[in-house]
């Protein structure tokens, strides 16, 4: 009897894994997945827990990547249906994570699952899925790749089940990502009265001199496998209630997605250098603090990509787009362990109230999983 994935993403979606909370759905995965011969272990950092489950000892080790956290739902009475109701009505299945992306969990779940029973193959099949991808991610999926490193554990090659099309099922998947970097400036001066400005030093001028000088440069016009790199400005904030007063103060928040003709180094560098030279002019101090989310990465084209790309065809009849757009996904770290690929459902819900994905489409993306995974262990190690 094959596993009905549509039915599985409604039960994961009734367990509420708002991050970090779990809300019984990794178990839940773990009692279906050893009820099929998967080994699994619950690894557990910093108050987040991960699960991991393998099926065979035997190289090569096909692996699937995913999370079953969620974002908040806001306000659950402006939703249609209960965003942890899991409730299919007129072909949609709605609720917190339908789409982002406990679909995909249960779609490739669902696909493992029936492969592993009905065609045990000459390797094994692994499931790294956490918790924390739309929290921090530092106690997520590193968490699993850091004790699959202690224990000798390890993937040949990995899927993420991240939504990847931006309206039609099969149009694009993901070979890269860009990277992501956040600057956090604070320029400091001395606080007056304004009547008197010369008694003070006004940082503002200075950080608005700074932001319009980073905003308005072109960071390059695209590279071989990436579009533009982009900056925004995404905060500007005073805090200042007094309109007689200059502020001693001022911050402002900016992310840049990069593409490879950068690094996060590279970029914190010039930040830092316009910084430094706004300061002089100004006669104020400018620091900055700089978080790099992930940097820049491409997987190469080649047989992995071209076996995921034609399963997609066959099953959707769409010759997907070899994607580097969009944020972040948890394929910046496992690119550091084996070639990663993503590829999912259409997310153009994801995060939103109401939240759903067509019935059909999860089918459909199980078919994908269950075609790429007979395919790879019938020729690809090869």
């Amino acid at each position: 009897m094959s596993t009905d994935p549509v039915a599985l993403t409604a039960d994961l979606i009734r367990c509420p894994s708002v991050t970090p909370a779990d809300g019984g759905a990794l178990a839940l995965l773990a009692g279906r997945l050893e009820a099929a011969g998967f080994v699994t272990e619950r690894i557990e950092r910093g108050g987040i827990a991960n699960l991991y489950a393998r099926w065979g000892r035997q190289a090569p080790a096909l692996g699937f990547n995913g999370h079953t956290d969620v974002v908040p739902p806001g306000d659950a009475a402006a939703w249609t249906h209960d965003p942890f109701g899991g409730v299919v009505a007129e072909g949609l299945l709605y609720g917190r994570g339908a789409a982002d992306m406990k679909s995909g969990v249960a779609a490739f779940a669902a696909a493992a699952v029936d492969f592993v029973t009905a065609t045990p193959p000459a390797g094994s099949v692994i499931l790294a899925i956490t918790g924390d991808e739309e929290g921090s991610a530092v106690d997520g999926t590193c968490a699993i790749l850091d004790w699959m490193a202690a224990k000798g554990e390890r993937m040949d090659h990995c899927l993420v089940g991240e939504p990847t099309c931006p309206s039609r099922m099969g149009e694009a998947i993901k070979i890269g990502r860009r990277g992501s970097l956040t600057a956090h400036v604070t320029a400091y001066g001395v606080q007056g009265h304004s009547a008197y400005p010369e008694r003070a030093k006004n940082p503002l001028p200075a950080l608005v001199r700074l932001l319009d000088r980073l905003a308005t440069r072109e960071l390059d016009r695209g590279t071989a496998d990436f579009g533009p790199s982009t900056l925004a400005i995404t905060s500007i904030d005073t805090g200042n209630t007094a309109s007689n007063v200059i502020p001693a103060e001022t911050r402002a928040t900016i992310n840049i997605r990069f593409n490879d003709a950068h690094s996060g180094a590279s970029l914190s560098a010039w930040i830092e250098e316009e910084a430094d030279r706004a300061a002089a002019e100004f006669g104020v101090g400018i620091a900055a603090r700089f978080e790099i989310s992930g940097e820049s990465f491409v997987t190469e084209r080649g047989a992995f990509t071209d076996l995921v790309a034609g399963a997609v065809a066959a099953e959707t009849g769409v010759t997907p787009e070899l994607s580097t757009s969009g944020g972040t996904s948890d394929a910046r770290f496992v690119k550091d362990h084996c070639p990663v690929v993503e590829i999912g459902l259409v997310g153009a819900t994801m995060h939103q109230t109401d939240e759903r994905v067509e019935v059909a489409h999860i089918h459909q993306l199980k078919a994908i999983y269950t075609r790429i995974l007979q395919e790879y262990f019938a020729r690809l190690p090869g």
